[in-house]
């Protein structure tokens, strides 16, 4: 993946020359084209309509290095779609709203910018002292479900990685009673748009250096990202204690995921323990052991 002045989107323009940088890049476009064979993302079928993305851009470091590795791979020609960036500005007071307009009219990525004040609906609806994480996300999921519709896209693509999915796992597990994250690839409820998330393979960890080495203007979320107490932070303090104490430990989790076995598992409705039989014997048979 070597850069020539002429041969690299903007995006990529400016990027570190080190070795270290390199590795970075090489690694997380490895992991989200890996996330999309696996979870099959991209339709590959020419005799079918070109699909249309529409790519979720929050101004964080995470949409940052989602665009920009989609915006790799369909410059190589490695992403057969059509990319629309869409920022869905909240309304939040303080919000920088020109920062994302003008860095992406500058990296020349086609984009639309969607005003809908959900920021008053939350604080109005959200009692003091309660968390606004579920309301804003059904607000915003909606919305963007709208701006996909209009823009005639085929799936709604987010920037959730790899401890986005581990967290919102042990946030079920602990707080829900079920074992459920958040899916690479699904279909929403009405049955007329994908939800993908490419990052699914990618550590936060390298999202942040990704971004921060790109010097692209992130943007921090003062909606949710500034309340204490949040399940999800709580969930984020053990896991990065376990993985303190045991490097890798995020990865073997998230591999579990991976690997499920429903019949070592207690879901009936999941596996057919009732149907289970044992294999009929004969005088002949050696004695069996577990």
């Amino acid at each position: 993946m070597l850069d020539d002045a002429d041969d690299i989107h903007p995006l990529f323009h400016g990027a570190p020359s080190t070795t270290e940088f390199h590795k970075l890049r090489k690694r997380i476009v490895r992991q989200v084209r890996e996330a999309m064979d696996a979870y099959g993302m991209v339709d590959r079928d020419e005799t079918t309509r070109r699909p249309r993305w529409l790519v979720c851009l929050s101004g964080g470091k995470d949409s940052y290095t989602l665009l920009a590795v989609l915006h790799e791979l369909q410059w190589r020609g490695l992403l057969p779609v059509d990319i629309l960036a869409c920022n869905l500005d909240q309304g939040q007071p303080g919000f920088p709203a020109t920062v994302l307009p003008e860095f992406l009219k500058r990296m020349g990525v086609p984009h639309r910018i969607e005003y809908q004040d959900t920021y008053s609906i939350v604080v109005d609806k959200i009692p003091q002292g309660r968390t606004f994480c579920a309301l804003c996300s059904r607000l915003r999921r909606g919305n963007l479900y709208r701006v996909a519709r209009e823009e005639g896209c085929d799936a709604v693509v987010l920037g959730h990685h790899r401890d986005d999915i581990l967290e919102t796992f042990f946030m079920n597990l602990f707080h829900g009673g079920r074992l459920a994250t958040m899916p690479p690839k699904l279909v929403n409820e009405e049955g007329d748009l994908f939800v993908l998330r490419p990052l699914a393979h990618v550590a936060e960890v390298d999202c942040d250096r990704f971004a921060r080495a790109m010097n692209y203007p992130i943007i921090p979320c003062d909606l949710c990202g500034s309340q204490d107490g949040l399940q999800r932070q709580q969930v984020k303090a053990i896991l990065d204690e376990w993985e303190a104490r045991s490097p890798g430990r995020r990865q073997v989790i998230f591999r579990a995921l991976t690997n499920a076995r429903p019949s070592h598992l207690l879901d009936a409705g999941l596996f057919d323990f009732a149907g289970l039989a044992l294999s009929p014997k004969t005088p002949d048979d050696p004695p069996r052991f577990d």
